[in-house]
């Protein structure tokens, strides 16, 4: 069980990782200035590459339920990161972004029933801790409207994962179909606001018409589904402390792919950040099975102990 879930949180880490690369993309192959319409990009067809592939649509309440989720994972989750990462300093939207678990651990408490944990809470302080060690850059006065937009961004992410697990899937729906929901309705959220802000797509050359292609297939598709995947076998909370290696995979492809340089102060916060991830895939600590006592025939009592409880099914995925 342990072997398992830890290649489930394996694979689910390979969508936030994918995402780590997207900056290296956006900067080397794609035109300058286009933040909505890459988002559009990114959503729109990978959506309805995974609608013609599962031949699923939603019924009946998922409708909304599909629309929701997408305006929050995709649809208000793109336009608002690219907002933040245009107008904050250095790696300020990484920074702030880096709060997710900790919002992820308040939201499961109160829509999950999820107690929060000592353990969790501090994890999620050692992980920010962590990220702005690795990106943090010294800099003027913050932008207030970028900061608002980087705490929206990832307020939305934390309440679509958090209300993925909560809802789960439709009987007889896969995450496939799942995610394709969610990628073609923030597609279309994004849609219009990407014409009436940016205007017509832009001139494509190969590298650029690559790029895309990437992000919005590998970077995009797969990961989401990986994301999604993940988010419906794992608790919440375990797979938003994954997050952290989106900023940690950005800086070393910066260092690998760009030339940039790491520090050591870098290098010790990437340290923690990743031990704070590895901490947060441990699941709920089992309780110690406590003695039944039954008195024996001399009237002593004789200390037995009790069958530990069968796992019962957990009530966090239903709909």
């Amino acid at each position: 069980m342990a072997a398992n879930r830890a290649t489930l949180a394996a694979l689910t880490a390979l969508a936030p990782v994918s995402w780590g690369t997207t900056y290296a993309v956006t900067t080397e192959f794609l035109p300058p200035d286009r933040p909505l319409f890459t988002g559009l990009v990114r959503a729109l067809p990978a959506g309805l590459v995974l609608l013609a592939l599962v031949r699923v649509l939603p019924r009946g309440a998922w409708w909304w339920k599909a629309t929701v989720l997408g305006a929050l994972n995709i649809g208000a989750f793109f336009p608002l990161l690219f907002l933040s990462a245009y107008r904050l300093p250095g790696g300020m939207a990484a920074v702030v972004g880096s709060v997710g678990p900790l919002l992820v651990v308040g939201l499961s408490a109160l829509l999950l029933g999820q107690r929060p944990t000592a353990r969790h809470v501090v994890t999620g302080v050692v992980a920010a801790s962590g990220v702005s060690l690795v990106v943090l850059r010294a800099a003027g006065a913050l932008d207030v409207p970028g900061v608002a937009a980087a705490l929206a961004s990832t307020a939305s992410m934390s309440a679509g994962t958090v209300l993925t697990k909560r809802w789960g899937r439709p009987e007889g729906v896969g995450p496939l179909a799942l995610t394709g929901w969610q990628l073609t309705a923030g597609g279309l959220l994004i849609a219009p606001v990407a014409f009436l802000a940016e205007g017509a797509p832009p001139a494509l050359d190969a590298p650029a018409v690559g790029g895309y292609l990437y992000l919005a297939l590998v970077n995009t598709a797969i990961a989401y589904w990986l994301w999604f995947r993940g988010i419906g076998r794992l608790t919440a909370t375990q797979v938003t402390f994954l997050g952290p290696l989106s900023p940690l995979t950005a800086a070393v492809a910066g260092w690998a792919a760009l030339g940039e340089s790491l520090t050591p102060l870098q290098l010790a916060g990437m340290t923690l950040a990743f031990g704070a991830t590895v901490a947060g895939q441990a699941g709920p600590r089992a309780r110690p099975a406590r003695a039944a006592e039954r008195p024996g025939r001399s009237g002593a009592r004789v200390t037995a102990p009790c069958p530990a409880p069968a796992n019962a099914p957990s009530r966090q995925g239903s709909a």
